[in-house]
């Protein structure tokens, strides 16, 4: 599984199992360099079946082009995902705004823009500063030589950021974790897949796995046209929306909404520890925080790629795609594309311009990129006030996953970074 392959050979980068020593680089840049648009085979894996392959797309241009065209690369034939959903289950998927194209899609995102308003997230800042001050003041008053941020600070951070915006009662805030972990995780050996009669792995994303959570969110949605709140279900119970489509709102806003963060803020704690004089310029202040939040985005994103599924015969790089082919573009290797960012594998927290695609591009370019970009913000900034310096104290766990960029555990030493040479 290491981050390299035969000469000439064409690079897998669909083996989830690859994902678990980070974003292979190495691969990426060899497919952007001799193969940007590529087929890859989708063999029988960690119990999952086969598929039918899939063309790879990895450099930024192509990405950009795939995320913008919704019309010549489809979000709705085929869903988001690698793996092909069973043919069952595809017209209860397709319901999830995430897998709607437009017109349909732009109506779904401006009934739930209207709850996503910068005034709302904004007013959120003082609660998410105070969470980050109090775990990590937590974290640093341990008197443990080593920490597990993950497990310290962010995956808490995350969560409850989301329950206290989405509104959902603190008792409950287990529930939310459990569910987001099913979706997520389901490639990690971590978290054993639920079976079938036959002994078949279950999709996560299928009617039967997510009865419980709609169950949930009815009865959540029923709670606050009762006793409305200044929170997103509030908005969401009060829209024309039906019940299916508030149901997949709460999916997609549970799981995708907890793990933005919960993903990239680990990934830019390690970024941090990892380069120490990078952080000294953050702790001393020599550079922007909104600026070095975009730019460990761009190092660490929090997905790692999306599917789409072409609605017509045509070209991409030069290659010929035929109407009907899965067409998957790779967000961590355009973010590290030579042709648009210089010295790509350099973290420079003060890059500029940097048109990183960590939150997508075109008609479904993340929803709560402002709400994540604010709670990324925050934990950086009390992370500069609170700690005094970050230190890797061993490797990090990763995610089995080709979609999720995600940490499990993050040892870190909490020192302040070593002095310059």
């Amino acid at each position: 599984m290491g981050d390299s392959e035969a000469p000439g050979a064409v690079p897998d980068v669909f083996d989830p199992r690859i994902y678990a020593a980070g974003i292979p680089h190495d691969r990426f840049r060899t497919l952007r360099d001799h193969h940007p648009v590529v087929r890859q085979e989708e063999r029988e894996i960690l119990g999952w079946p086969a598929g039918p392959g899939f063309w790879a797309v990895t450099r930024h241009a192509d990405v950009v082009r795939v995320l913008k065209d919704a019309e010549g690369f489809s979000s709705h034939l085929g869903a988001t995902q690698i793996r092909d959903p069973d043919p069952a289950d595809l017209p209860f998927i397709r319901r999830m705004m995430l897998n709607q194209d437009p017109p349909h899609h732009g109506r779904l995102r401006r009934l739930v823009s209207r709850a996503f308003t910068p005034r709302r997230i904004d007013r959120f800042a003082a609660t998410a500063r105070a969470r980050a001050r109090e775990l990590l003041t937590t974290a640093r008053e341990s008197g443990e030589d080593e920490i597990d941020l993950v497990k310290a600070v962010t995956d808490d951070y995350a969560l409850l950021n989301l329950t206290d915006i989405l509104g959902v009662p603190a008792a409950d805030r287990g529930l939310l974790h459990t569910w987001t972990e099913r979706v997520i995780a389901y490639q990690d050996p971590d978290e054993p897949p639920v079976l079938d009669a036959g002994g078949r792995p279950v999709n996560p994303r299928s009617p039967a796995m997510l009865a419980e959570m709609f169950g949930y969110a009815q009865e959540l949605a029923a709670h606050k046209r009762a006793h409305p709140a200044d929170d997103i279900m509030t908005v969401l119970a009060g829209t024309e929306l039906q019940d299916a489509e508030l149901e997949m709102f709460f999916f997609l806003l549970t799981v995708a909404g907890n793990d933005t963060v919960r993903s990239a803020a680990p990934g830019g704690l390690l970024a941090l520890a990892e380069h120490p004089s990078q952080q000294r310029m953050l702790w001393a202040g020599d550079v922007g925080t909104d600026t070095a939040v975009d730019e460990l985005l761009r190092w660490h994103p929090p997905v790692l790629s999306f599917r789409r599924t072409a609605t017509r015969a045509t070209e991409l790089a030069g290659v010929p795609i035929a109407a009907g082919d899965k067409v998957v573009v790779f967000h961590a290797s355009a973010n590290h594309d030579e042709r648009v960012f210089a010295d790509p594998r350099r973290l420079d927290l003060a890059r500029t311009p940097n048109p990183h695609v960590s939150f997508g591009d075109g008609p479904h370019v993340c929803l709560g990129a402002h709400f994540a970009r604010l709670q990324l913000r925050v934990l950086y900034e009390e992370v500069r006030a609170v700690l005094p310096g970050l230190a890797p104290a061993g490797p990090p766990r990763r995610l089995v996953s080709n979609f999720i960029n995600g940490i499990k555990s993050l040892p870190l030493r909490l020192e302040p970074c070593a002095p310059r040479a």
